[in-house]
């Protein structure tokens, strides 16, 4: 893996990189689609590239449990198995199996866990989330860590930093396909400022090829979330990609890309999507309300892609409200967009200067006074 930062901004901490992994080039800031189960919900690949994805994430879990992760290793990894040829990212299941609750159990050897499909026992260890994400061969492997739930009590928070750090020595360890994957280390610490720089300095001592930044967005307030990820920013190296996990809203993605950070995935746009919300210049929109059913607006009438340029909204209510697959598709792929057009012109912003600019008006029109009042 190569990362060049090619531009900082003047006005604030944001930039412009270059990440060259085994399947491609990724510019970055960069927003991943999330293909949870080898498929971004509802659309094909072909799709999600013309949207202009050049990363997706898939997710070690799920895989592991089906189709698993041997059988798609000897049917050639998994982007011959699901046709996509640009880089993957794989998480390493951590915040899947903690998050189910009593269907799991922590010992310092890993995690104990029913399946959520049929109840059947397994484990993972950081030495086998590992191994499973060698199998299914993505450019970049996250480090298998513990996601707190928020909120938590500091004294447990602290013990987690602790076993976090030493399940990622254990991921060094057993992270042996270091030509073609490169290992994330993820930095932990709930919502307390000291245990996030313990956290990301012990991560950083690892020295790996980046860096996350896990546990927020887990139901804290906005402010904490924005607070402590820019305290955690300043102690990652500024040569290494920065990577905030499972955030997708337009105020936390430009508020962090100001703080430098250059990675985010969420499955927010697309579940979105199917629940019948469409993100547009002017916020969201419930596109089943009864206001749409005469509508003959696009979604977003500043919006390029194919959904915006063919269907009108009263249409996708229709849809949405005789539950009909397309919607849900044509939303998901509007979403998408808008956060793909989106980052683009984050970049084109900090190229000329005029990011701050550029967010504050972006930001002021989503959730100003024109969006939508449910």
């Amino acid at each position: 893996m190569q990362f060049e930062i090619y531009q900082n901004s003047l006005e604030c901490k944001a930039r412009l990189g270059r990440l060259t992994l085994s399947h491609g080039v990724v510019e970055t800031p960069v927003f991943m689609p999330v293909g949870t189960r080898a498929s971004v919900k509802t659309l094909t690949p072909e799709e999600v590239k013309d949207i202009g994805a050049k990363i997706i994430l898939a997710n070690t879990y799920h895989l592991y449990l089906r189709p698993g992760d041997e059988l798609i290793a000897r049917l050639g990894g998994l982007h011959t198995f699901m046709n996509w040829d640009l880089p993957i990212l794989t998480d390493s299941g951590g915040f899947q199996v903690f998050s189910l609750g009593k269907l799991r159990q922590i010992t310092e050897e890993g995690v104990a866990f029913q399946s959520h499909i049929d109840g059947s026992k397994h484990f993972f260890s950081p030495e086998n989330s590992i191994a499973i994400q060698q199998n299914l061969g993505s450019d970049i492997i996250m480090a298998f860590d513990e996601c707190v739930a928020y909120p938590k009590e500091k004294e447990y928070v602290a013990q987690s930093v602790q076993r976090t750090y030493r399940w990622l020595l254990r991921c060094k360890k057993a992270w042996t396909n270091r030509e073609r994957q490169n290992l994330f280390g993820i930095i932990q610490g709930g919502v307390y400022p000291a245990l996030r720089e313990q956290s990301a300095k012990l991560t950083v001592e690892c020295d790996l090829p980046g860096y996350a930044i896990g546990g927020l967005s887990v139901g804290e307030p906005l402010d904490l979330l924005l607070k402590n990820l820019d305290h955690t920013e300043q102690f990652i190296p500024k040569d290494k990609p920065r990577y905030l996990m499972g955030v997708g809203s337009p105020d936390i993605i430009l508020n962090a890309i100001e703080m430098g950070i250059d990675m985010f995935d969420c499955v927010l746009p697309t579940r979105m999507a199917r629940n019948g919300t469409a993100m547009t210049q002017n916020g969201q929109i419930t596109i089943r309300n009864a206001t749409y059913k005469e509508d003959t607006s696009p979604l977003d009438p500043k919006c390029s892609c194919p959904t915006c340029q063919n269907y009108t909204r009263a249409y996708l209510r229709h849809l949405f409200n005789v539950g009909e697959i397309l919607g849900p598709r044509l939303v998901s792929y509007h979403n998408l967009h808008f956060l793909a057009e989106m980052i683009f012109r984050t970049r084109e912003a900090i190229k000329q200067e005029r990011f701050v600019q550029f967010k504050n008006n972006f930001l002021n029109n989503y959730y100003g006074q024109n969006r939508e009042e449910d």
